[in-house]
């Protein structure tokens, strides 16, 4: 049989078909029951982008742990319509040279590999042109290491490239890659603007507006998607990109990114107004006011120049640094100093007090506020009640400063925090017992050291109608970030987009053209992102405000279709099919997660666990919650994935978040021996297909509708809806 090796990496524009790997195919017959028997070492990717010239290199290892020796095919896939230059492959340090053959040629192997082996998983590049390369021999116990190194002139559309890598390797490695990485080394003439991964977790370094490292990195993994990364290039102070996605007559779903330029002049620069409220109460004694006071240290340090600012300690009594904020200078920095230095643990928890000295040392600017509250332990002294407490703290807020809280440890009432920052329109971070307070403060107030806009709004032209989109709230704009807003859209057509805030009290306008039309399945990543953000910003309004039937029924609904699958959405879904199957409403195939009767009972503990207010389940919730609520890539929908662990009928251990996929935007789940597409609970049609797997039907479908390859690899029993038909594949 065959492994697969991730070897290929594409820069093109967003309309060329994705760049697929490079795998070994091991013919029949050969002496080994595993039919995947190869295991990916390494896999090492790096890529130079100067201007519109890419350079891809590839290191990797597979490796054979049989005592047999192999012969096999190395193949790999070129997309349609790429053109590639000074195409190299290094086998274990000898350059060997590989054979180009068209899409024709390519199709018949696989479908004879397909014919022979009964595995459909290459279907997903039935259409491309392939290199193909005779390997003997794949020694026992040995590796073999592969270099690859290729040429691509990348086009531009409309300012917006793609780079696409296709990590998907699940299915065809033995074992784990014990380390995966990637590293993108961009450069540009142009101002680069809205780098921006959908699919893994990224770090972003951005040496200038003109060079900026990505890379990720993983060991010990089975890849089960593919890399994606996207950026744009524009000279404006910020830069904006829309995508889109639609299909059919249902509404449309966008992301609209904003990115300020990384090289910013203080005249670009918002000058703010903060005041930091610390909790020194007697719970906080030892290591973690040594902490707090360190990352204390370290945002007063880092002030900017015109910024004003505050000091408040809290424990049984509140007591201020100044009257009233004052200007960063050298003088108000070393009394600052000196306050921290002071600092000492002791006595109960005032919060009340802390936010009214807060509040009343507060004299309104032309400058945002922002209020950094950091805290161990549920209010003991003033208003100890949840909802007065807050509903005091947002009487006091009269000017809508944002307030930013952290909760250390677990015995702090997240309910109450969440309220905080949901009313300020800020976010959330807890630090656990194990955790570094001056890591996790620092780190947040490098985001919001340098305010580029405040007040933001987005406005789209006529024609089109946004709704539902995410953050619900517009947060600030900040030197090096990038603002990621997600919704749904009725209408179509090309319009004006506009993105305006304050600057130094001044008005800003930034303009950007986007066509809200019809798109290929390039941009599917967009509707289970912004699926995420709503589910999470729903099961936050069940968590804090109390359950409602039409939100967990939204909950359910769009968790299915997504498949944004947590213990909590899993739990309201299992509900939801227990009640269908009672009253004979779930037709048969459709159920989605498996019934096991230990999975449902964990998940309902988690569900349940949304109640409480304080403890370690309770932080888990929050933060969980708001990491959907704001998620921006795959990895981040994935919450409590480790926790969604059972037994099958087998006894074999399975994870249900390995049972879903994402297709052309939609879910499809993994069910007995089948794969079921989710669109079959929504579209009810009279046209139905059943096609053998292997048979000549089999194939003339691949051949007449190339697009239902991403179904038909996902194995030989597929139930899927297609251009209005419903098909159904089985063995």
């Amino acid at each position: 049989m065959f492994t697969k090796i991730i070897l290929s990496i594409v820069l093109v524009l967003s309309s060329i078909n994705v760049f697929a790997d490079g795998f070994i195919v091991i013919p029949r017959p050969h002496p080994l029951p595993n039919p995947f028997p190869l295991e990916v070492v390494y896999h090492k990717v790096d890529v130079k982008i100067d201007g519109q010239s890419a350079i891809t290199k590839i290191d990797q290892a597979f490796y054979n742990p049989s005592h047999h020796q192999l012969e096999g095919f190395y193949i790999f896939p070129v997309p349609k319509g790429a053109v590639i230059s000074n195409f190299t492959m290094v086998i274990n340090g000898k350059e060997t040279k590989a054979e180009l053959m068209d899409a024709d040629k390519a199709r018949k192997i696989y479908e004879d590999i397909v014919r022979q082996m009964r595995d459909p998983a290459l279907l997903e590049y039935s259409e491309q042109n392939i290199f193909k390369l005779r390997i003997f021999p794949i020694e026992p116990r040995s590796e073999k290491k592969i270099s690859i190194s290729y040429t691509q002139v990348l086009e531009s559309d409309n300012n917006m490239l793609e780079y696409l890598y296709p990590l998907n390797t699940e299915k065809f490695s033995a074992k784990p890659l014990k380390n995966v990485s990637v590293k993108v080394d961009l450069k540009s003439p142009e101002k680069i603007k809205n780098i921006y991964c959908p699919t893994h977790e990224v770090d972003i370094v951005n040496k200038s507006d003109y060079h900026s490292i990505i890379s990720y990195e993983a060991e010990n993994i089975k890849p089960d998607i593919d890399f994606k990364l996207y950026f744009s290039k524009s000279s404006s102070a910020v830069g904006l990109s829309l995508w889109t996605y639609k299909t059919g007559n249902e509404d449309g779903y966008f992301l609209l990114s904003a990115s300020p330029s990384i090289a910013l002049d203080r005249s670009n620069i918002e000058s703010k107004d903060i005041t930091f409220i610390l909790d020194v109460s007697g719970s906080m004694s030892g290591e973690k006011i040594e902490q707090a006071k360190k990352a204390l240290l370290y945002c007063v340090n880092n002030l900017n120049a015109d910024d004003h600012f505050n000091i408040i300690r809290f424990s049984t009594e509140a007591y201020s640094l100044f009257n009233s904020l004052q200007k960063a200078e050298r003088q108000n920095i070393n009394s600052a100093k000196s306050f921290i230095d002071d600092l000492q643990a002791i006595g109960g928890t005032n919060i009340e007090e802390a936010f009214d000295i807060a509040f009343k040392n507060y004299i309104k600017s032309s400058r945002p506020h922002f209020v950094v509250f950091l805290t161990d332990g549920k209010p003991t002294i003033g208003e100890t009640n949840e909802d007065k407490l807050l509903k005091k703290i947002i009487y006091m807020n009269k000017d809508n400063s944002r307030i930013f809280t952290f909760g250390i440890g677990d015995d702090i009432n997240t309910h109450l925090l969440d309220k905080i920052t949901e009313a300020s329109k800020a976010w959330r971070t807890y630090v656990g017992e194990n955790e570094d307070i001056e890591i996790k403060l620092s780190n947040f107030y490098d985001k919001i050291q340098s305010p580029v806009l405040s007040d933001l709004k987005i406005e789209i032209g006529k024609g089109i109608t946004p709704y539902q989109t995410y953050p619900k709230d517009l947060p600030d704009l900040f030197k090096g970030s990038n603002l990621l807003v997600f919704g749904r859209y009725k209408g179509n057509g090309n319009v004006k987009i506009t993105l305006s805030g304050k600057l130094n009290n001044q008005k800003k306008v930034f303009t950007t053209t986007g066509n809200f039309e019809s798109r290929s399945d390039e941009y599917s990543f967009i509707p289970p992102i912004w699926a995420s953000r709503r589910i999470g910003h729903l099961l936050d309004l069940v968590r804090l405000n109390g359950e409602s039937k039409e939100l967990i029924e939204e909950i359910t609904v769009l968790a299915r279709k997504h498949g944004i699958i947590t213990p909590y959405t899993s739990y309201l879904i299992l509900e939801d099919e227990e009640i269908r199957i009672r009253g004979g409403r779930l037709a048969d195939g459709l159920q989605t997660i498996s019934p096991q009767p230990e999975l449902r009972r964990e998940n309902e503990a988690d569900f349940f666990r949304m109640r409480e207010k304080s403890g370690r389940g309770s932080v888990v919730v929050s933060e969980e919650f708001q990491m959907l609520n704001t998620a921006s890539n795959y990895n981040q929908m994935q919450q409590g994935r480790e926790r969604m662990v059972y037994r099958d009928s087998k006894g074999q251990i399975r994870n249900v978040s390995q049972q879903v996929k994402n297709i052309s935007g939609r879910a499809v789940y993994q069910q007995d021996n089948f794969w079921v597409d989710s669109e079959l609970q929504i579209q009810r049609t009279k046209n139905q297909k059943q096609i053998q797997f292997n048979s000549y039907e089999y194939f003339k479908l691949l051949k007449d509708k190339p697009e239902t390859s991403r179904f038909l690899a996902l194995g030989q029993n597929v139930r899927f809806y297609y251009d209005n038909t419903f098909y159904e594949i089985y063995e």
